[in-house]
Formats: structure tokens, C-alpha cells, sequence
């Protein structure tokens, strides 16, 4: 089996110095044990038929289905009034909340069959997922294949939806990162043989997004694959030169386009009569909501910028939307509700990886940084902490590829969990 090693700052930061996980693992099984984690998989039975499905993270499905549920209200909330532009007038109300619903509908049957797979099939199938994301991200820049929305060529029609390659990218992304730790766990101190590889892959996929355009989604891929390198081990030293290579980029990029300057500029001065009615109008407006939303909010349904003010309230802002209606209490437990998600997810990473299981850990972990990492950018764009970007809230803004990957990237973790519970009482994954 593979076994991972990190240094003193990554164990004391994900709670892995020995002894501790253990504790974790025998506090989550309801069991006292002084056994170790790593011998309970021989501890009774080990050799008998796998156990099927003893248990999974009940409390993890129940918030993410809370988020959705909560997401489908809060667009409905937010395109009710649609209708009334011209640009919707072919729309009913009511358009937006059903195809959110079939969109939710559709994730969740797709995680049902997921959790089915055991995670040795993603382990295996890792690179090829990252091919494919890789020729779907040039497939969609092929003039008559991609479908253009305000200047930005992001989409495949497939009918009843607008599949985005880099949903599927930050999935491939993931199990990929994963993958490659455990393939170049020997020799991760050796910065050329385990980081540049990495590297190129990063600077392939940042260009094909670069030319949709789409940086902030090569924000988060970036962000998942440089956690996952810390988080499977790589040198210290390695790793913050490859942050500041990767952050001397996005600074270059942002120089050289003179539009993306203006956006830093409009997000420091977004009130300034240059940029309130340009660059900076969905800032001052996503302010001016939650300015009225105030402790208890205005109640739901009663948002005012929701009537044309507001651009993409039911996609980028719909966190300014929960705050206009449900104030600043609605807006904390969306908050907490994302930070207790991403906790989970990276306790079940430590669990697996406390059973020697790497690429399940890594993978869990990386999902963490996705979900915690997108939904931190999206709240701190909608609250004026952060410049404007192109990124919805995850499980709850208005999109079809967005919640599908976004719920079959958990229902995989949610196998992990299953299968590390089962190893945890005798089984086999």
C-alpha cells in the first residue's frame, strides 16, 4: 500500500500527528478502541465477503441537499421577475426554477449511480477523465461547437443543457492531482521530476481557459492542484516557488489586459462616477442589497435590486439575493453551511488517508478546497472583498453542469466514506 509522509506543518495542520486520527476514526464508528486505524482492516472477518454500504455521512448528505433545496428557492426568488425584460419576455416566471429542478433531479440520479463505483475504478481512470476534460476544453473553442454568452465562449449545447467543460475540468483535476501524488510519492522531494510535469499540465489547461475566456475557473483548478501538492507532500520550498511563480502570473495577465486592470480598479474604487456605471455596477448593486437586507432581511421575495438592477443575480450574486431577503442571519448560515461542508470533507480525506488510502484522501481533500475555495471567492466577490469574477456559488447558483459535477464530485467522496467505514469494521473497499 502507499503510505504518506508530510512534513511537521502538514501534519499539525490536518491533525494527522499519530494518535490523533485514530481518535477521529474511532469517535466517527461510535466504538472506543485502542486499536490502530491501520490494523483494523484485519480486525475480524477480514477475509469474508465485503460488507454492503454499513454506513455513510448522513449529516454531509443532509446539508448539501439543504443547500440545493435552498439554491432552487433562492433562484426562483431571483428570476421570478425576469419575464418582465425583453431580453426574458419569452420566459414564464416560473422557467428558471423548473430547469433548476430538472438540473437537480438529474445530479442526483447521476449520484446515485456514482456511489455505485468503487473508487479504485477513479484511481485508474484519472488520466484518462483528464484527457477528456482536455479535448472538451478545446472542443468548446471550435467556431460552431461553443456557444458564445457575453463575449465569453464557455458552453457545448446538448440540449436541454449547456454542458461547461471546466465543471468537468475541476473534477479531472482533482481525481488527477490525486493520482499523480501517489504515482510520484518516491521521488516529490525532486522538484523537476514531481512538480514540473504537474506544471506543464496547469499551463495547458490555463491557456485553453484563458482563451474561452475563463480565468476564474482556472482560479479554482489552480487552487485544487497546488493544495493537493501541498497536501500530498511536496518540499516546502518547492511549493512556495511554485505559488509565487503561479501568482506572478496571474498579476502578468491581469497587467497585459487592460479590461481585466479596469476590473481590479473598479473593484477598489467601485463608487468612483467612472466606474458605477461600468466595471464596478455589480459590486455597487450587490452592496446596495445587502445594505438592505440588514440583520433579518426584507423577507424572501421582497428584493428590490432583484428587478433588473442586479446582473446575474441568479448566478454570480445570488448571495447578494439570500442577503437582501434574508439578511445577514440568511447570508451566515450559507457561510457556516460551506465551512462545516468543507471540514467534512477534508475529515473524511484524513480518515482515508489514516487507512493508507492516498488518492482517496487526496481526492476528498481536493474536493474540500474546490467547494470551500469557490464558494470563499463567490461570497467575497458578492461582499466587495474580493474583484469581480465569473464564478457561481457552488450546489446553489442557477446551472446545469455546475450542480451536476458539483453533486457527483460528493457522491464520490461519499464512496470514499462508505468504503472507508467498511474497512474500518473488517470489510474490503
Amino acid at each position: 500500500m502507499s503510505t504518506l509522509k508530510l512534513g511537521g506543518f502538514g501534519e499539525r495542520l490536518l491533525g494527522l500527528i499519530p494518535g490523533r486520527g485514530d481518535k477521529d476514526d474511532a469517535k466517527s464508528t461510535g466504538k472506543k478502541s485502542s486499536i490502530p486505524v491501520r490494523d483494523w482492516i484485519n480486525v475480524g472477518g477480514a477475509g469474508g465477503p465485503p460488507p454492503k454500504f454499513l454506513g455513510f455521512d448522513q449529516a454531509l448528505v443532509c446539508v448539501v441537499i439543504g443547500l440545493l433545496a435552498c439554491g432552487l428557492v433562492m433562484v426562483y426568488s431571483a428570476t421570478v421577475a425576469l419575464p418582465d425584460s425583453p431580453k426574458f419576455s419569452r420566459y414564464v416566471p416560473t422557467y428558471f426554477m423548473t430547469r433548476q429542478m430538472v438540473f437537480i433531479v438529474t445530479s442526483l440520479v447521476a449520484a446515485l449511480i456514482t456511489v455505485q463505483i468503487p473508487v479504485a475504478f477513479w484511481e485508474k481512470a484519472s488520466p484518462w477523465i483528464f484527457v477528456a476534460s482536455l479535448l472538451l476544453l478545446v472542443v468548446v473553442l471550435i467556431p460552431g461547437i461553443g456557444k458564445g454568452v457575453n463575449g465569453a465562449k464557455r458552453w457545448i449545447p446538448l440540449g436541454l443543457l449547456n454542458f461547461q467543460p471546466s465543471e468537468l475540468a475541476k473534477v479531472a483535476i482533482a481525481m488527477y492531482a490525486a493520482s499523480y501524488m501517489v504515482r510520484k510519492m518516491d521521488i516529490k522531494q525532486n522538484f523537476v521530476r514531481a512538480v514540473a510535469p504537474m506544471a506543464v499540465a496547469l499551463a495547458v489547461i490555463g491557456l485553453l481557459l484563458l482563451a474561452e475566456p475563463d480565468m476564474g475557473a482556472f482560479m479554482v483548478i489552480a487552487l485544487i492542484a497546488m493544495g493537493i501538492l501541498f497536501l500530498g507532500g511536496v518540499n516546502g520550498r518547492m511549493f512556495f516557488l511554485s505559488v509565487a511563480v503561479l501568482v506572478g502570473a496571474f498579476v502578468l495577465m491581469i497587467i497585459s489586459s487592460p479590461w481585466r486592470a479596469e476590473r481590479i480598479l473598479a473593484f477598489l474604487k467601485p463608487w468612483d462616477p467612472l466606474y458605477a456605471q461600468g466595471k464596478g455596477y455589480q459590486l455597487t448593486h450587490s452592496l446596495i442589497a445587502l445594505g438592505r437586507g440588514e440583520f433579518l432581511g426584507q423577507g424572501l421575495g421582497a428584493s428590490v435590486e432583484k428587478l433588473h438592477y442586479l446582473p446575474e443575480a441568479h448566478t454570480d450574486f445570488l448571495l447578494a439575493v439570500i442577503g437582501e431577503e434574508l439578511g445577514f442571519v440568511g447570508v451566515a448560515l450559507v457561510i457556516f453551511a460551506f465551512f462545516w461542508v468543507a471540514r467534512r470533507l477534508f475529515h473524511i480525506g484524513r480518515q482515508a488517508i489514516a487507512l493508507d488510502r492516498v488518492f482517496a484522501g487526496l481526492y476528498a481533500q481536493g474536493i474540500g478546497i474546490w467547494m470551500g475555495g469557490q464558494a470563499f471567492i463567490n461570497m467575497g466577490v458578492n461582499l466587495g472583498v474580493l474583484p469581480t469574477k465569473g464564478l457561481t456559488l457552488p450546489l446553489m447558483s442557477y446551472g446545469g453542469s455546475a450542480i451536476v459535477m458539483n453533486v457527483v464530485a460528493l457522491a464520490i467522496v461519499i464512496r470514499i466514506d462508505i468504503e472507508n467505514r467498511q474497512l474500518m469494521r473488517g470489510g474490503r473497499a
